[in-house]
């Protein structure tokens, strides 16, 4: 197996692209690039581009008719009716529409791919993450479920157990959708809760069915959940989980809406807790996953340059071995591609200035405090049917 971690990147998966007007900004792509090289990172990490997932490979997961209409709506995007998630304000229909799309999805599954053959331990590809695509529909600005897809060809590869973990501000609804009954596969999320936040799923009680009961574990956190109560919530959930199921893949996905100046969402979590779990995540495969294997996905985040860059920035150096001082002072060259791209000026530093600090469970809980009573929801949800104490 290779050192060095793989960084998923071909310049087109910045064709996926919704438009001027979208939160969904292309920019933020390039310019977490454009970030990782003005490290150095891209010299650290072996930068590959898989090819577009085919048919058969977004099969997977999807319908054939899903697919077909994604093909159709790419072709002519003026008839897209919204059918199949299709041609609404959250998807709307462009031009190239399904090779954007696949080609992102081609880049996770290329990960786990690499990954799971012994090429790499870790694989990064921050242009996925796509969650909320269901095998039927596009949701959430999501069109092909990437991360679904990537997890569904290492079962296809022999893999019997693998988990998700999701720390995006949303809920992965569509990841969980996919492997609802299937035991090989554990799905942990964290998210703000759904009476304030789409897609108003993820409670606590969405447990999995038939035989993955057990299998799908929620966290739904308070609006204005913060650091301390964000790594209270993970820590007091994750490893417990993944020293049980002992996944021989570790699949992430490290969504940049939960940082308090994301526009979209109500979560108040600085980059430096952002960087703290990506950390966790990586030492958690370590940990409890035979090699160390590890695909990381990006996905959301709207705060397009102060924000995106730099959380992803982390993730990849982190891959890489290669952490990043939060101190760092940002390389100029950067700034300048920042304000060339956008006319906005770039941060300065690779933190918010925060120092994150949490109480292990094992602290104690307190009844009257909203976050703890989500952490002990979703344990008291799912670990005894998985033989655990909540």
């Amino acid at each position: 197996m290779s050192g060095r971690a793989l960084l998923m990147w071909d310049d087109a998966v910045t064709g996926y692209n919704f438009g001027a007007s979208h939160p969904m900004d292309p920019v933020r792509l390039d310019l977490t690039m454009g970030l990782v090289r003005a490290y150095g990172l891209d010299r650290a990490v072996d930068v590959v581009a898989a090819p577009a997932a085919g048919d058969s490979t977004l099969r997977l997961v999807h319908r054939e008719d899903y697919v077909a209409a994604v093909r159709a709506a790419s072709a002519d995007p003026r008839g897209a009716d919204g059918s199949y998630g299709l041609g609404t304000v959250d998807d709307p229909a462009f031009a190239g529409m399904h090779q954007a799309a696949a080609l992102i999805a081609g880049q996770s599954v290329g990960a786990a791919e690499a990954v799971w053959r012994g090429e790499a331990a870790h694989a990064v590809n921050f242009a996925g993450g796509l969650h909320h695509a269901m095998p039927w529909s596009a949701a959430g600005f999501c069109i092909y479920n990437d991360a679904a897809l990537a997890i569904a060809r290492l079962l296809e590869l022999g893999a019997e157990r693998v988990a998700y973990v999701d720390v995006d501000v949303h809920h992965g609804d569509g990841v969980q959708a996919a492997f609802w009954e299937d035991p090989r596969v554990l799905t942990i999320s964290l998210h703000e809760h759904p009476r304030t936040l789409f897609p108003q799923t993820g409670w606590p009680e969405e447990t999995g069915g038939g035989a993955g009961e057990g299998g799908a574990v929620n966290v739904a956190l308070p609006a204005g959940t913060g650091d301390e109560g964000w790594l209270r919530a993970f820590h007091s959930v994750v490893p417990e989980l993944l020293a049980d199921f002992r996944p021989q893949v570790l699949v992430t996905q490290h969504g940049a809406d939960t940082h308090f100046d994301d526009p979209l969402a109500h979560l108040a979590v600085s980059l430096d807790a952002q960087r703290a779990v990506q950390a966790a995540c990586h030492d958690l495969a370590h940990e409890y996953v035979e090699g160390g294997l590890w695909v990381a996905l990006g996905g959301g985040g709207y705060a397009v340059v102060d924000v995106v860059p730099r959380s992803w920035t982390h993730l990849v150096a982190i891959a890489a071995h290669r952490p990043i001082e939060p101190e760092s002072v940002i390389p100029a060259s950067w700034q300048d591609e920042v304000y060339a791209r956008t006319r906005q000026l770039g941060p300065g530093r690779m933190t918010d200035g925060r120092t994150p600090a949490w109480r292990g469970w094992d602290t104690g809980y307190d009844p009257a405090d909203r976050l703890d009573q989500a952490v002990l929801a979703a344990r008291r949800a799912v670990f005894p049917l998985r033989g655990m104490l909540p």
